[in-house]
């Protein structure tokens, strides 16, 4: 013991004289391994050659896509050595490592036709070594992309009538360099008889083979293609300063046609971007919509096109889907926020260097609330709707119990900590909030502006001065919190900093709905849904009592939602169980609205039959306050700053 003690001092006084401690003094057991060699860092420095991509995209039963790349060697010393392929992690605007590496399969390499073996990167799951013959010029790499063929293992990209192409699945390059510096041809084989569209330039189609002009991988990645049996082009903007092309895909011919009216507000929709923004940044922009049952609804943006999809009743129905038509503004506005000005640390020079979010409350947030206000500018939505739509958010916020202990700035995070999997209790978690609760902190900004500056200035000039900049040019800009405050001074000389960071590091503190207040309108509850949530809860097939019982249930009585510390969890539910009975009566929306009214005057509590699992069980909730749903009631004392911020612009 005391051997030991002696021992223990004396590697002590090494340490705190600032020398090494010996081999000998060192504790018993294991040791780390060695680290791994670093894969080379990305240079900025031309690639010596362009890669050479073809894909196979045809097999429409299995959903198996082929790709095959020629890889021209370089930069390799006279005797060869290591080369490091890369595949895609970090998807740009996914904000995350989500990279679908798990459907890469069949990977083969070969140097000037001679096999070589390969080697994953024991640390990095997306690296691949290889070490070709010293004088070997290109490598051949083959592989397939095993597009999910049912929806235990994933969204559907591929069907019998239309697929979603994502270049970032279908692409291996080399690490060492910038992704704008490496240049690509590509060419792509669809089905016969298919339509296609995307931002990439066509150099020549045979047969049912399009190449495409040489782009950097950069632009290639930015560049996705949908195609499909059933397309309807339209032009959003003839005669404009660049070509916008709404390109719909669907799974049947009558679901792609467009009336007159409807085809009014989307082309209304560039018009009203044009004069929020005083500039563009494509030559050309594409929206890829697919109106589909079979392929899942997404948004993901992209510079010169984005990625759009919605249910086969978006144009056919389109009376009822409201909700739905902010989805082409939301993703339109991010050519000029997100993609041409971009977060400096969410760019980074290739895919398999990690993004930081940080900034996603004015990446997503902003946008989110310049695509509610387009979406009212345009005609896509009425103004009721606009005001209700809103409503729905700031109800959510206000009673939001997960902002008791969970800041926005954190929840940029999200979609690293977890890339949209199912939660238990996202009321407590608190997800991706930086979009909507971003909304309403710009609203807050946008009254505040024209509050104090007597209505003269506004969020508008914001927007002019932040993204209205090198009008025409599609090279991208990069943003710091400091320069938002700075520009936000431009507008208006305010302490913007204190204002932000408040609103986003607070913890506990009320939702942010000043911009309410000060638009003219204040949230109230009444027993009545309003038609704009009557459509939005119809087609997410949900009956909303999140305000009341603190429920959504969905199809058959099963418990979509339970809000986090509201009557229902107090009573014990959650997500996932089954409304069998209400008081004695078959469970239907209808019983259990009929239920909670009646309720206000009776002093016993709601009676439900819950089955969870194998088991049912009778729950009381002690709930007497009635239906209550949000909408915006207007405050006369007040100047209707909010009905003139969803006006169009002339």
């Amino acid at each position: 013991m005391k051997s030991f003690l002696l021992a223990g001092a004396a590697a002590w006084s090494l340490v705190m004289a600032g020398l090494p401690v010996s081999s000998a003094l060192a504790s018993p057991g294991p040791r780390p391994a060695p680290p791994t060699p670093a894969i080379r860092a990305p240079q900025d420095k031309p690639y010596p050659g362009v890669i050479s991509l073809a894909v196979t995209a045809d097999d429409l039963d299995r959903k198996i896509v082929h790709v095959k790349e020629t890889i021209p060697l370089a930069d390799r010393s006279a005797d060869g050595g290591d080369v490091v392929l890369l595949y895609p992690e970090w998807v740009p605007g996914g904000h995350a490592p989500e990279g679908p590496i798990d459907r890469l399969a069949g990977l083969t390499v070969t140097a000037d036709g001679v096999p070589v073996p390969w080697k994953r990167d024991v640390v990095n799951v997306y690296a691949f070594h290889v070490t070709p013959p010293a004088g070997a010029k290109t490598l051949e790499v083959s592989f397939q992309h095993l597009s999910p063929v049912s929806g235990d293992i994933g969204g559907s990209e591929i069907t019998s009538t239309l697929m979603t192409l994502e270049w970032f699945n279908l692409v291996i390059y080399p690490a060492g360099w910038y992704t704008r510096d490496i240049p690509v041809d590509a060419r792509l084989t669809l089905p016969q008889g298919w339509s296609s569209a995307t931002a990439l330039e066509t150099e020549s189609t045979t047969g049912s083979t399009v190449s495409y002009r040489r782009v950097p991988l950069e632009t290639l990645v930015d560049s996705p293609v949908y195609a499909g049996r059933y397309m309807h082009r339209l032009d959003l903007d003839p005669g404009g300063p660049a070509r916008v092309t709404l390109n719909v895909f669907g799974d049947r011919k009558d679901a792609i046609e467009i009336k007159p009216e409807q085809a009014a507000a989307h082309k209304a929709l560039v018009q009203q971007a044009y004069k929020l923004h005083g500039a563009h940044h494509y030559d050309h922009y594409d929206f890829l919509f697919t109106v589909s049952d079979n392929v899942p609804g997404q948004g993901l943006e992209h510079h010169r096109s984005s990625e759009d999809g919605e249910d086969a009743s978006y144009f056919t129905e389109y009376d009822k889907r409201a909700s739905a038509r902010s989805l082409l503004p939301h993703e339109f506005t991010h050519s000029w926020n997100g993609k041409f000005r971009r977060p400096a640390d969410l760019w980074t020079p290739n895919y398999n260097v990690p993004m930081r979010d940080s900034l996603l409350w004015v990446y997503e947030g902003q946008t989110e609330y310049w695509g509610e206000v387009l979406t009212a500018r345009s005609g896509l939505r009425t103004p009721e709707q606009a005001r209700e739509s809103l409503a729905l958010t700031a109800a959510y916020y206000a009673e939001l119990p997960g902002r008791k202990w969970r800041a926005l700035q954190d929840t940029t995070n999200d979609e690293i900590i977890n890339p949209r999997r199912p939660m238990s209790w996202p009321s407590w978690q608190r997800f991706e909030d930086y979009y909507d609760e971003g909304q309403l902190i710009w609203l807050d900004a946008d009254t505040l502006i024209r509050e104090k500056s007597g209505g003269a200035r506004s969020l508008d000039d914001f927007a002019h001065a932040f993204f209205g900049i090198d009008n025409g040019s599609y090279t991208p800009v990069t943003y710091t919190f400091e320069e938002v405050v700075r520009t936000l001074n431009t507008v208006l000389p305010y302490d913007w900093a204190g204002f932000l960071r408040t609103r986003l590091d607070a913890v506990g503190q009320q939702a942010p709905l000043d911009g309410l207040r000060r638009g003219g309108y204040r949230l109230v509850f009444t027993e009545t849904k309003g038609d704009y949530q009557k459509d939005r809860d119809s087609a997410r097939k949900v009956a909303s009592f999140a305000w009341s019982l603190g429920v959504t249930v969905g199809k058959d009585g099963i418990l979509k939602d339970v809000v986090w510390d509201s009557p229902a969890f107090r009573a014990g539910l959650t997500s996932g169980m089954q409304l069998l009975a209400v008081g004695g009566r078959p469970y239907a929306d209808e019983v259990l609205a009929d239920a909670i009214t009646e309720a206000k005057t009776a002093k016993e509590p709601l009676e439900l039959i819950i089955k969870t699992a194998d088991r049912y069980k009778v729950t009381r909730i002690d709930y007497h306050g009635g239906l209550r749903y949000p909408h915006l009631e207007r405050d006369a004392s007040v100047p209707a700053r909010l009905d003139d911020i969803l006006a169009a612009r002339k």
